[in-house]
């Protein structure tokens, strides 16, 4: 007997479009875990880079998307998949990075509580170094090759101990003002206590699933945390007991964002956080008699008539026209220098910020994309001036702190990321990491003449970035940024080469006295 199977008009166009749905979706898997999920994440929640969800995807349109899926991002590790993919797939992983993940994942008051380690109690472990070398002249060293951590004796230049970190530590470490305790922060959002007098490990939290950065108060008893995911910017006690979070949104709580960055103004007894999402700068006081916050109408500030809230542990808000993702403080710390790095936009917008005004006061002339962030200061001529690399653009911009108007550019080999230099140095200098032909080149500017004096290529074609000084400013720690790099020690003044000690993919490195000094030479 023969059957003979009827099917309706239209099903065999149905069943073919939904076995490519099927296939289609299997391809952007297998693309997505073959290209972006070392760093993204398996779940798209983030690693060394950001997650990939709609959440964190507000100001970069689609089209934008796939142009940094194809041809990489600047200042990043995000590279370009324009040959390995085709614009089908690179469309269908921008869609796939759009599609909300259901449900959300949850990181708040009960997960962060839970996930506290603490590895030796407040007060168990001796109160003075347990090693010779000066404590206020130690280097901490972030090496990502295999996720360790090393302190130097910045005196002998000579490892003491080393110790594995959590992985992918991001932003420099924040140190307590006696210069005792360091504070680490992953990109998987743990806070790391370490105490550098007994070189141990003091305690662990997991303050958000994808962080940026941390900042340590000035009278060390606060952390705050900046979170990409979720949307919060968490406060811990220098225990890493959980002390508040902050929920991230505009004043009228329609639109949340992601945190850019959170810094200390010690001065200020504050924190202050650029929103990533959101056209507003927080300033957050630690101190707890700090005056209260006007939330809604006011009738009468004098006799406290209206809605307010305590300013202990509170966002102050400061309104702005455009998205503030990096900045640097002026030395009074009264005001921000800041830089939007929109990718809606082709121009990168600089302002000044005065948080006693909290508004914006003046325009800065900064072309290409400035790292604020790296900026540093000195005297020229009898004004400050800040000066910042450029994340695509080979310069230097010098300004003028007074008048915010540039001064000077300064032509580089090409893109750097970092800048540094030490009051007792006649030089800054300065990478072009983000160059291909000239990520091997370090340049040295004279800060008198404004003008680059000599080029350092230690070795041609490995990466060459981000140096520190030693507490007198006698020596320049650069680091030799490769798996199986170095650190090289030169001569501050001579500009010649001392040693090298091997390190695996030193990313940075941190003098205690200079960072808790708020040296010139380094960023805040």
């Amino acid at each position: 007997m023969n059957w003979r199977i009827l099917v309706p008009a239209g099903f065999a166009a149905w069943f073919l479009f939904g076995m490519a749905q099927l296939a289609e979706a299997a391809d952007v898997a297998a693309n997505y875990r073959q290209h972006c999920a070392t760093c993204h994440g398996p779940d798209r929640l983030g690693g060394i880079g950001p997650a990939l969800i709609p959440e964190n995807l507000a100001r970069l349109r689609k089209p934008e998307a796939q142009k940094v899926i194809r041809e990489g991002r600047p200042a990043t590790q995000m590279l370009g998949f324009g040959q390995q993919l085709n614009d089908a797939e690179i469309k269908a992983l921008v869609d796939h990075a759009y599609t909300p993940i259901k449900p959300i994942p949850v990181w708040g008051e009960a997960e962060i509580k839970a996930s506290r380690i603490v590895k030796f109690a407040s007060g168990s472990l001796p109160d003075k170094p347990q090693f010779k070398a000066d404590p206020l002249n130690l280097f901490v060293v972030v090496e990502t090759g295999d996720h360790h951590v090393s302190i130097l004796d910045g005196d002998k230049l000579e490892p003491i101990h080393r110790f594995q970190s959590r992985f992918a530590l991001h932003g420099g470490p924040k140190f307590t003002p006696d210069g005792r305790y360091v504070f680490f922060a992953s990109r998987d959002g743990w806070i790391t206590k370490f105490d550098l007098w007994n070189l141990k490990v003091i305690a662990e939290v997991r303050a958000g699933i994808n962080t940026r950065n941390a900042a340590v108060s000035g009278d060390g008893k606060w952390v705050a945390v900046a979170n990409y995911l979720p949307h919060s910017l968490v406060i811990l006690d220098a225990d890493l007991n959980l002390k508040k979070i902050l929920p991230v949104t505009d004043k009228d709580g329609k639109t949340t964002s992601r945190v850019s960055a959170v810094y200390d103004a010690a001065p200020r007894q504050s924190f202050v956080a650029a929103l990533k999402d959101v056209k507003e700068v927080w300033e957050v006081s630690y101190n707890p008699k700090a005056d209260d916050i006007s939330a809604g109408m006011i009738h009468d500030f004098k006799y406290r008539e209206g809605k307010f809230i305590p300013g202990f542990l509170n966002p102050q808000r400061s309104q702005l026209d455009d998205y503030l993702d990096d900045f640097y403080f002026t030395q009074g710390y009264d005001e921000v220098m800041g830089a939007s790095r929109n990718d809606a936009k082709a121009a990168v917008s600089g302002q000044v910020v005065n948080l006693d005004a909290r508004k914006k006061i003046a325009d800065l002339e900064l072309p290409g994309m400035p790292h604020l962030g790296s900026g540093i200061s000195w005297t020229w001529q009898g004004k400050t001036v800040m000066a910042t690399p450029n994340l695509n653009e080979g310069l230097i911009s010098i300004i003028d702190m007074q008048t915010w108007k540039t001064i000077k550019q300064i032509k580089t080999r090409g893109p750097g990321f970092f800048m540094r230099s030490h009051e007792n140095s006649r030089y800054a200098w300065t990478d072009s990491m983000m160059s291909k032909e000239f990520k091997d080149t370090m340049q040295i500017i004279d800060k008198e003449t404004l003008e680059i004096v000599a080029e350092l290529k230690p070795e041609p074609g490995k990466t060459f970035a981000h140096v520190e000084f030693t507490r007198d400013g006698k020596y320049v720690l650069a680091s030799l940024w490769e798996m199986d790099g170095a650190l090289i020690v030169y001569d501050a003044a001579t500009l010649k080469e001392v040693k090298r000690l091997p390190m695996k993919k030193p990313v940075g490195k941190y003098n205690v006295w200079n960072k808790i000094s708020k040296s010139e030479g380094t960023s805040h």
